[in-house]
């Protein structure tokens, strides 16, 4: 096995100069049928497409031959989650933050310069076709088996079937109750499969587009704070692997492997030591035995898992422990992986902003079954390529496994044949038990990739495999692209030469200045049937030259000193220690922090880090090694907080000390009287709390607070010993303070007094709390919330509850929802919340609660902006109320006893927005 990863390959911060060049996060990579292109989607907005050659042929690397980039593609306005070929090769589908899916189409005209940068396109790729439907981010898509159809996800928990050659929107399935991370497709065309936050995955029948399954177990105590929930059919079609499940009450992180007909699990792949956030099937089916005929119980898969932990873990089902464990391959979670339809290469994205490839000799992962073979299987139960729709044409795939892909829906196996495909070693099971795999990783004292074969396993069929070919580093590779030596078992090693694959003669006229003849062939198999397999050739990791030295850069203040390491330990010295601490003594709610020689706060999604420096007086904000900015203050600081727009020191004299990026102070020193106990910034909110009890909410852009300070002693007084946890601020100003009683509070500004966002009471009884989930502060402030005061859980005797306490409780609770999610202006969480509250309504056929709902979405008849009626806001969370009562209605009506209600206040509210546009 190879194992390289190329630098160049990277989505760059268009706001940096080419010296000072940063990474943006990496969600989606996917490789072109043929093998011959990867197209990458990032945080900048962009899909970039590039060509393979320069990734696994060094020589072809070195010559820039072909060229490394092939395309810049930007019409998307927000970051791009997903990207996936179509199965044809001839389109490319992308998903972005902006609600939109895109689908582009080769432009043999559109190469050239790209607009805005110094980018040049080697070949042309245009927006063919807008799909507009979903409500907010898409984070994932899947062509269907040849093509038939599209499916994409999003976090307005709905997914969207489209043709998959006219392009129209054909279903729209919302059955889940969360955001929908991931969809997959059974490679015999019978079922779609999605997995949600909402803890479940869903099996959709392509015949009627019902539920077909759904599979809940594995994902029980999941956390909710991943990504992506990706996961991937087997090509034989036995097996689904899910990813973010787990064992052992949420406290094993496992990939969950669902058997086809009876769809449960009963096999977990163990031992990643964090959420697995993707699992890809590798696109061949491979034979136990490859002395043996093509059978039903001679069948298995490769699979790879991708995990937040920073490994990537591949297995092959006829083993119980993985193939090969790469662990620190990445510096931050795995987004996506992407195996080439060959077989032998696997590409892996990451959100650190770079790729990492591995490369198998066909010895190594033995078994792949012949093309003639896996016709043989395939047509011995029926599945047989389906006519292409008249008037659609499509490439021929030049892969095994393309072939392999086109096949049509046969009955869905029973489950004695399910349980027969079984694999992940399941001739070592005891009737049928869950088996336990566990991840074994060399580790090191550097931190570097350490891939490991697993070559001694019983199981295992043959020595050939125990064999890994290595390339010897050259002297360059710890420069650029970075290729690692891989450990065998046994030691023996040979070198593997290989030639670069032949490019067939096609030529760009393109005007591009690269400073003498250059090989601008990277032809696309799939849409050029003349091509021709001898070209398939083994191939060879790559490694950069070395890069360029950087120009100078622009003069800073404390630029030129040089960031040293602090020894962080509590300061005892009387002269670093105020001479007056007896005025704050006794006065104190809360208790002070220590005061340390060195503070830290790194800004969110960058490299930017706000230091304090107690031993040298001094507060610096720097990027990687370089100091960007220095300043001195009178006092040492206690805390440190670094938003996305500023930072903020406070010290412990009482004042606090607000900074731009750039160094700039945005407002006058704050002076507060007493030590900052809590200090924290969110994008342009900033709250302190201080030791006497007082808390403030600035919004730091209009220099102005969001309402007058205030005391949190009222919190304190509301239960014995009731300690602070922890105080943070919303983007909005809110507070939120988390008490050791299990209560979480919000200050209201328009009531002028504390309310409570969430509280442990609820856990008792509440159908929808889902306290022990780890969701993304951000985006799921109320689930991360829940959360925390689930993980402080303290004992309480079982007591008989009378008749309607879950109901009462559970309605109660999601009301509370309403309001918290109303409060911090977390617009999907209300949204969801609604939603819920409105199924649980329509459930319980509370007809009374039901109209009083309708009536406050709906407002005053006459209502008009700027009417005398302005007790009635048109807007909630940000959503406007009337198109959220489209929403509860639509549920309301599939309701046993609200039909009727529903269908009248649907007349009325076609009425109010007919006369609204006139």
């Amino acid at each position: 096995m190879k194992f390289t990863k190329p630098a160049w390959v990277m989505h760059k911060d268009s706001s940096k100069t080419d010296h000072d060049t940063k990474r943006l996060s990496i969600f989606s990579v996917h490789v072109h049928p043929d093998g011959s292109r990867i197209a990458t989607g990032g945080l900048d907005a962009k899909i970039r497409i590039w060509s393979t050659k320069p990734i696994l042929n060094h020589a072809s690397e070195t010559s820039n031959r072909p060229p490394k980039s092939l395309c810049t593609l930007s019409m998307h306005t927000g970051p791009v989650l997903t990207i996936r070929w179509a199965h044809s090769g001839r389109w490319l589908a992308s998903g972005s933050d902006d609600e939109i899916v895109m689908i582009w189409d080769l432009d043999p005209s559109g190469r050239g310069k790209v607009f805005g940068s110094n980018e040049v396109n080697v070949e042309g790729w245009k927006p063919m076709k807008r799909l507009p439907g979903h409500e907010s981010d898409v984070t994932d898509l899947a062509w269907a088996p040849e093509d038939r159809y599209l499916a994409s996800v999003g976090l307005d928990s709905v997914v969207l079937v489209w043709c998959g050659y006219t392009l129209e929107r054909l279903r729209k399935l919302d059955q889940h109750q969360g955001f929908v991370k991931g969809v997959c497709w059974d490679p015999v065309g019978e079922f779609m499969a999605t997995q949600s936050d909402d803890k479940s995955v869903k099996i959709w029948r392509t015949t009627d587009w019902q539920l077909e399954a759904e599979i809940r177990k594995p994902f029980e105590d999941s956390p909710g704070s991943t990504f992506f929930r990706r996961l991937s059919w087997s090509p034989d079609g036995a097996h689904i692997t899910a990813s973010n499940a787990t064992n052992n009450k949420g406290f094993v992180f496992i990939a969950a492997v669902i058997t086809r007909g009876t769809w449960t699990s009963e096999i977990s792949l163990v031992g990643h030591e964090n959420t697995v956030e993707v699992a890809a099937y590798n696109p061949h089916i491979f034979l136990r035995n490859p002395a043996s005929p093509i059978a039903t119980s001679n069948i298995c898969s490769v699979v790879a898992l991708g995990a937040d932990d920073r490994s990537i873990s591949i297995w092959q089902t006829k083993s119980a422990r993985p193939l090969i464990v790469a662990r620190e391959v990445f510096e931050r979670q795995i987004m996506d992986l992407s195996w080439s339809w060959d077989g032998l290469t696997l590409y892996a994205a990451s959100s650190d902003g770079t790729i990492a490839v591995f490369h198998f000799d066909p010895e190594e992962l033995e078994g792949i079954a012949p093309h003639s073979a896996q016709e043989q299987y395939l047509h011995k139960f029926g599945f047989v390529p389906p006519p292409t729709p008249e008037g659609f044409s499509h490439g021929t795939h030049s892969t095994n496994a393309a072939s392999a892909s086109r096949i049509t829906p046969p009955p869905s196996p029973n489950r004695a044949q399910s349980q027969s495909q079984s694999g992940f070693g399941a001739s070592n099971g005891i009737n049928g038990a869950e088996h336990i795999n566990k991840l074994v990783a060399k580790k090191s004292n550097k931190k570097r990739v350490q891939p490991v074969l697993m070559s001694s396993v019983p199981s295992a069929s043959t020595s050939r495999s125990a064999l890994v070919s290595t390339s010897a580093l050259p002297p360059s590779a710890g420069l650029g692209s970075r290729a690692f030596q891989v450990p065998e078992i046994p030691r023996s090693r040979q070198a593997s030469h290989s030639a670069s694959p032949v490019p067939s003669p096609r030529t760009y006229d393109a005007d591009i200045e690269m400073g003498g003849p250059m090989d601008m062939d990277v032809p696309i198999d799939a849409l050029d049937t003349s091509m021709s397999s001898a070209n398939k050739g083994k191939r060879k990791a790559s490694v950069l030259d070395t890069p360029e030295d950087r120009p100078s850069k622009p003069r800073t203040l404390g630029g030129d000193r040089p960031r040293e390491t602090v020894a962080v330990r509590e300061i005892t010295s009387t002269s670093l220690v105020s001479t007056r601490p007896h005025l704050f003594e006794g006065a104190n709610l809360l208790p002070v922090p220590p005061l340390l020689t060195f503070l830290s706060a790194n800004v969110e999604g960058s490299d930017f880090v706000f230091e304090a420096r107690n031993s040298e007086g001094d507060v610096t904000f720097a990027d990687g090694k370089q100091t960007l900015w220095l300043d001195y203050l009178p006092s040492p600081v206690l805390a440190l907080t670094a938003s996305t727009t500023f930072c903020a020191a406070a010290s412990q004299d009482g004042s606090v000390n607000v900074y731009s990026h750039t160094g700039r102070r945005l407002m006058a020193t704050l002076s507060f009287g007493s030590p900052c106990a809590m200090i924290h910034g969110c994008k342009l909110a900033l709250m302190i709390l201080t030791a006497s009890g007082q808390l403030t909410s600035i919004n730091v852009k209009n220099v102005a607070s969001f309402f007058p300070p205030t005391s949190v002693a009222p919190l304190l007084s509301s239960s014995p010993n009731c300690t602070i946890l922890s105080a943070t601020v919303r983007h909005n100003g809110a507070p939120m303070i988390h008490c050791s009683s299990g209560i979480a509070y919000t200050y209201d500004a328009q009531l002028f007094s504390w309310t409570k966002l969430s509280e442990r009471w609820w856990a008792e009884g509440s159908d929808v709390w889902q306290g022990r989930q780890r969701a993304n502060k951000d985006k799921d402030v109320i689930a991360s919330i829940e959360g925390a005061i689930g993980s402080t859980n303290i004992s309480a005797p079982h007591k008989e509850r009378p008749t309607w306490w879950n109901t009462a409780l559970t309605l109660g609770h999601l009301e509370s929802k309403l309001h918290a999610a109303k409060a911090l202006d977390s617009a999907l969480e209300y949204k969801q919340a609604l939603l819920i509250y409105a199924r649980k309504l329509a459930d319980e056929g509370f007809r009374a609660k039901a109209e009083e709902l309708i009536k406050e979405l709906f407002g005053p008849i006459f209502w008009r902006p700027g009417g005398r009626d302005d007790s009635w806001t048109p807007v909630v969370a940000g959503m406007a109320k009337r198109d959220l009562l489209r929403e509860v209605l639509s549920v309301f009506v599939r309701s046993k006893t609200l039909t009727k209600l529903a269908l009248d206040w649907q007349d009325t509210l076609k009425k109010a927005s007919s006369d609204d546009q006139l």
